[in-house]
């Protein structure tokens, strides 16, 4: 009874206008299993603060019901509204669901009702909106608010830091060229939205130490929601098949719940018209999220603080990364414009486009049995364009680039190290937090064992079951990686096969006579397979996204760091393999193998290996690493941008006939996209990818870094629109680095000066002409004339046997030309490689060996120079940490003499002394 009191004045309290919100005068005796109470509105107190507490009020103490004929009208609340009805509780997050009447109903109704209780015994308040009150007149919605008790205990939990006292350190001095960067800034309160403090880990029992001033406002809505996340993923729903089960991700799977997503705090596109909410996403909208806004600078403080450290220190690395490739842009252009300059100076495409020596040359047919004899100067213009790539600033751009990723790496860090100083982040622990079981592993490992440290006991997975998921994982991954090799090896049959179908068709159709100089049955076959090779990678990625999701769920990881490293390695391995083996062919298999005329090499003994350009290889590299690396930065933006846009259109379409001000905040956000747990994943994974592209391979195309910064200055853009418009806001998370990514990317710099090293001697004709500049040369005045003839070996006709010798021969001609270093037939080594072809060879491994020594130890003494820290950091990292224990050592000396003056007898002289001595050592240290 006395409880029954107690909470009709809580009632009172809580709901002073009787008028908007009615409440029943009875309550109702708690139903019985299969019942369910649809339609009324639901409003939970529960009084327990300490986490899973089985102590607390049952249902029927707990539960106000609003009798079925009585009707709230929402036109009294505001349609952003964020709060409970009472307009005082703000809404932490929101459970929907669907009342269908399957077999499964019972079910699910059952698990509800044991999920909302042990919530409520969880401390969190509930407030059930009903379905008929739902624009679709389908949907329930069950709003959660964390009251002050549950927030301190769990803040303690998740050791969350709070604000001490104003930080009193002078701030850095203002940079000389901000003048010069106004236009670039934006405001201060939009940069800095928050005063900086110094902080310390929550305790409740240390509450007068911290600067409290509003408890409605102390934790953040993105702290807030963070704790409720905490408490669903943990709570237990009941018990299955002997099994215990709990968690929110459980209940979306099987259907129980359709979504789970803490709110928004207001429209996108105007402010909220309640004076306490902040409205920080239609700032983040109008300062960050429009494309026009494309060139200044990113409000990192804001969006960590609305999104949490996690979404925060992507979008940090993000930008950081697109200024750096400002840089390498620039050089990359010029690289370029000086082969665009020099087009016309280049010896060897004069050679070639000269009637008097390319039209004499009559090379060897391309494919057997059905191609012709043909003269070089027919790829007079391909030869000028490969010119655009292959130049001497290949090299130096090459090595360039070899610095440029390690002075992007090492600033990195320190960018890195500065904002886990001011976003507190220095002393988080990723251990405590991303090492804590993952409530799934908790779920399905139903053994046990003491932990030797902790000495409690924790779920664990048998040795043998392991070895069993891992061998199924690892036979899974090497299933789809020799998928993508064999897609590999069967587009290299069709280049191989459709290569003579292009030759005929191009030598016998008139109208395609005017472009044969340009596109060459070489530079049709590349691009054809390009796009082959291209949409093979979509549709593989497609399928093994899922896949590789499923084996990591199956592998059942012990944490969060486990599971996402787990899942990152998997994607990145099928990535790395699935982008870039077509690369990989043409810069270092494609025209290696191919033998002579009358003793070509062929694949599985029927088709021709491809021959490369006379011009070389690289413009056949740089075909295809144009086509893939911007079909793919096309089609992620379409995805990433166009997709969600087009899915929320569809899903609001009917909400647009309905009055404004009874589509509810809730309910508008119901309607937005998820942004799941592996969101980020997939953002750093496209990335990566580009990162690799401009990295591996850029010394065949010196604009791919122009090209991965006008693609970066869009996905900055878009990713910002996508997730302030058109997703549910996410959980707020931390993180204090970017994690595996960090090793990937120092992974892929080093190989990178090997792939670029290799490229240069052997794909492109930098060290031919070079050989050929300085030991066979013999024109002084013209060094590099007659190379053209010198690179051509010579092959007398009469010598192919059958299955190689052209159908025809108009001509008569008696000898053509291939393109190698090899002996003529009228010489006693007939057709074996000439002394020229070693000395090339030494060269090109010479060349390699000195490249990726010079550019490592280069690298090696940059990464030495500079200091992962700031030296500016590292001193008010001490400092604060000095003067937070101070504040800290202070507090504990006060509430000891309140101890002493009160007359506690614990509180002896000498517990006094020895906390004064500790308050000395800290200042000594």
């Amino acid at each position: 009874m006395l409880k029954l009191i107690l909470l009709l004045v809580l009632t009172e309290a809580f709901f002073p206008f009787k008028d908007d919100i009615a409440i029943l005068t009875k309550f109702k005796p708690s139903q019985s299993e299969g019942e369910e109470c649809n339609g009324p509105e639901i409003i939970s107190t529960a009084g327990s603060e300490i986490p899973s507490s089985s102590e607390g009020l049952n249902s029927t103490e707990t539960t106000l019901l609003i009798p079925e004929h009585q009707v709230i009208d929402k036109r009294h609340q505001s349609k952003d509204s964020i709060f409970f009805r009472d307009g005082v509780r703000r809404i932490d997050f929101v459970l929907s669901y669907v009342d269908d009447l399957n077999k499964e109903w019972e079910k699910k109704l059952e698990r509800r009702k044991e999920f909302e209780s042990n919530l409520q015994k969880a401390g969190l308040e509930l407030e059930t909106e009903d379905k008929k009150e739902s624009e679709d007149g389908k949907i329930f919605f069950v709003k959660i608010h964390a009251p002050w008790e549950v927030l301190i205990t769990y803040a303690e939990v998740l050791n969350i830091k709070v604000p001490i006292r104003e930080n009193d350190i002078t701030p850095r001095v203002e940079n000389p060229l901000d003048c010069v960067l106004f236009p670039l800034r934006l405001p201060e309160k939009v940069m800095h939205p928050e005063p900086d403090y110094f902080t310390a880990p929550f305790s409740k029992d240390k509450q007068e130490l911290y600067l409290i001033n509003d408890e409605s406002t102390f934790f953040s809505p993105s702290m807030r929601n963070r704790i409720v996340n905490y408490i669903l993923t943990r709570c237990p729903y009941g018990t299955e098949e002997g099994k215990k089960k709990f968690g929110i991700k459980r209940l979306l799977n099987n259907g129980t719940y359709t979504a789970a997503y803490p709110l928004h705090d207001c429209q996108y596109w105007k402010k909220a018209s309640d004076p306490n909410c902040d409205s920080e996403r239609y700032t983040l909208y109008m300062e960050w999220a429009r494309f026009l806004r494309f060139y200044k600078e990113q409000p990192l403080d804001l969006i960590r603080k609305y999104y949490g450290e996690k979404i925060g220190i992507y979008f940090a690395w993000l930008g950081f990364y697109t200024e750096m490739l400002f840089l390498a842009a620039v050089v990359g252009l010029i690289c370029f414009l000086y082969g665009l300059f020099t087009m016309d100076e280049n010896m060897s495409s004069k050679e070639i486009c000269d009637p008097a020596i390319g039209g004499e040359i009559i090379m060897c047919p391309l494919c057997d049995r059905d191609c012709e004899y043909w003269r070089l100067n027919t790829t007079c213009e391909s030869s000028q364009y490969s010119h655009l790539f292959d130049n001497v600033a290949t090299l130096f751009f090459a090595i360039f680039m070899g610095i440029w990723v390690t002075l992007f790496l090492e600033f990195w860090k320190r960018r890195q190290a500065r904002l886990k100083y001011e976003w507190d982040l220095v002393d988080f622990e990723e251990e405590q937090q991303q090492l804590q079981l993952r409530p799934e592993y908790e779920a399905k490992c139903t053994r046990k064992k003491r932990n030797p440290i902790t000495q409690e006991m924790e779920p664990y997975l048998p040795l043998t079951s392991q070895a069993v998921r891992f061998c199924i994982s690892g036979a899974t991954v090497l299933f789809w990686v020799s998928l993508i090799i064999a897609s590999m090896i069967a587009v290299i049959v069709y280049r191989l096969a459709v290569y003579a179908a292009f030759a005929s068709l191009m030598e016998n159709t008139q109208t395609l006579q005017p472009i044969s100089g340009l596109l060459t049955p070489q530079l049709a076959t590349s691009v054809t397979a390009s796009c082959l090779n291209f949409v093979i990678i979509m549709i593989l990625n497609f399928f093994y996204e899922r896949i590789a999701i499923w084996i990591t769920d199956m592998e059942i990881p012990r944490t969060h760091m486990e599971y996402e490293n787990r899942l990152t390695m998997k994607m990145f391995l099928f990535q790395f393999v699935n982008y870039y083996s077509s690369c990989f062919y043409v810069a270092f298999f494609k025209g290696k193998f191919v033998g002579y005329p009358g003793g070509y090499t062929y694949m599985f003994n029927r088709w021709r290996n491809e021959e490369c350009d006379p011009a070389g290889c690289l413009i056949e590299l740089t075909t295809q690493l144009t086509i893939v690396m911007a079909g793919k930065q096309i089609w992620g933006n379409i995805q990433e941008a166009i997709v969600p846009w087009i899915c929320n259109w569809w899903g609001r379409r009917k909400a647009r006939n309905n009055p404004e001000n009874l589509y509810s905040r809730w309910e508008q956000d119901h309607d937005l996209q998820t942004f799941g747990a592996l969101g980020l994943f997939y953002e750093y994974l496209e990335m990566v990818i580009q990162f690799g592209f401009i990295t591996l391979f850029v010394a065949s195309f010196p604009l791919a870094p122009l090209l991965a910064l006008m693609n970066n200055i869009l996905e900055i853009r878009v990713d910002s629109w996508k997730l302030t418009t058109q997703y549910r806001r996410p959980v707020a998370a931390k993180a204090h680095s970017i994690g595996v990514w960090q090793e990937i990317l120092n992974g892929m710099a080093i190989l990178s000066v090997v792939t670029n090293a290799f490229i240069v001697a052997f794909t492109s004709d930098m060290i031919p002409r070079l050989v050929y500049y300085y030991a066979y040369s013999e024109d002084e005045d013209s060094p590099m004339s007659g190379y053209i003839n010198n690179s051509l070996s010579v092959f007398q006709i009469s010598d192919f046997p059958e299955r190689n010798k052209p159908k025809e021969n108009p001509e008569n001609f008696f000898i053509c030309r291939y393109r190698d270093y090899r002996y003529p037939p009228d010489h006693e080594r007939k057709y074996l490689h000439t002394m020229q072809f070693w000395h090339i060879l030494a060269a090109k491994l010479a060349f390699i060996i000195i490249m990726e020594h010079v550019v490592f130890i280069v690298k090696f003494f940059v990464a030495w120079m500079i200091p992962d820290v700031p030296a500016d950091v590292k001193a008010k990292i001490k400092r604060e940490k000095y003067l937070t224990q101070k504040i800290l050592h202070e507090y504990e000396l006060e509430k000891l003499k309140e101890r002493l003056c009160q007359g506690d007898k614990q509180a002896t002289e000498k517990e006094f002394i020895a906390t004064e001595g500790r308050m000395e050592l800290s200042r000594a240290m």
